[in-house]
């Protein structure tokens, strides 16, 4: 059994370790989780993406609870199932599935895994994140998943559903080095409908595509049923050999414009720099990179990188990370 310290990397360590172990078949016991937390221990979201990564492999578990310092997660074979976990809180569903989507590799048949929870919160990739930028950039290098929405769930209440599906994969090399010329941005704007009178998801969107210049802007508005109000914008950057995406969430008392011009401006500074991919989805590919190999350029290396790089080094991956003029390289 392989032993992790899980203080000073957060959920993530618990993710990529699961993740790995269920890849791998090697037992894992994680000590001292999120030990450098103000509130330390198990949160919802992190018991519900151990619960959908045992869900397919069977797993037997350990201290998958609310507050627990120690996990132990000792995998069975992956394999297809239809699992269902409920966050419970407004906890993240798109980490749920980010720890879930590398196990397609691994797959003979297709499988599901429906997560209730916090589709757009703070501290997590929103969902149009995660379906249009890391699905496509993945599914070009042999990743077969996709995902729908059902309901959204905003801060503080959640109760938003989605469904992520994985089909048997073959992932090959990334290759993101250089991102080329930028081709167009997409805006999606999404608001819960008791916002519709205000027009919240129209200014958002009209906002962030008069803020952009460097490129054509498309722009796709969305009002949905959700169990509290809140709103989320993500500006997708797509450039010839690869994408980018920046995001931004309303809440009460915060101007639409404000909303948008959070993600413009996450937006243009990515793009004054010459990295391939943005900081959120540097420590997210390096699993793929430890897998199928490969060379990403990324714009910095931050604690979260530094974090999964350790947890990939006690499987027996090694990474390269090697700072180059305005970005780091990171390959496998």
């Amino acid at each position: 059994m392989l032993d992790i310290d899980g203080g000073d990397g957060g959920g993530q360590v618990v993710r990529t370790a699961v993740t790995l172990s269920a890849l791998s078949g090697d037992a894992v016991r994680i000590e001292n989780v999120r030990g450098n937390r103000p509130e330390p221990g198990m949160k919802p979201q992190h018991v519900a993406a151990v619960e959908a990564a045992a869900g397919l492999c069977s797993a037997t578990v350990e201290g998958a609870e609310r507050g627990a310092g120690t996990l132990v997660f000792r995998p069975g074979a992956v394999r297809a199932d239809e699992v269902a976990v409920d966050v419970g809180t407004a906890g993240s569903v798109a980490l749920v599935f980010d720890t879930v989507l590398p196990l397609a590799a691994a797959l003979s048949e297709p499988a599901t895994v429906t997560a209730t929870g916090g589709t757009d919160v703070e501290w997590a990739p929103p969902v149009d994140y995660l379906r249009r930028v890391k699905l496509p950039l993945l599914g070009g290098v042999g990743l077969d998943a996709d995902l729908s929405v059902a309901s959204r769930g905003f801060y503080p209440v959640g109760g938003g559903e989605a469904t992520l599906t994985l089909r048997p994969s073959s992932p090959s090399p990334l290759s993101l080095v250089e991102r080329g010329d930028l081709r167009r941005v997409e805006v999606y704007s999404v608001a819960d409908e008791r916002l519709a009178d205000a027009e919240v998801a129209e200014r958002q969107a009209a906002a962030a595509a008069e803020g952009v210049d460097a490129a054509p802007v498309g722009t796709r508005v969305t009002y949905a049923d959700a169990d509290c109000a809140g709103s989320v914008l993500v500006l997708v950057a797509v450039y010839e050999g690869s994408r980018a995406g920046f995001t931004a969430l309303g809440e009460a008392g915060k101007p639409s414009e404000e909303v948008a011009s959070e993600a413009v401006t996450a937006f243009d500074r990515f793009h004054d720099g010459s990295a391939a991919v943005d900081e959120h989805l540097a420590d997210q590919l390096q699993i793929p990179l430890a897998l199928a190999g490969g060379e990403v350029t990324v714009p910095e290396v931050t604690p979260h990188v530094e974090a999964n790089g350790a947890v990939l080094g006690a499987f027996g991956h090694d990474l390269s990370v090697v700072e180059r003029d305005d970005r780091v390289v990171v390959s496998g």
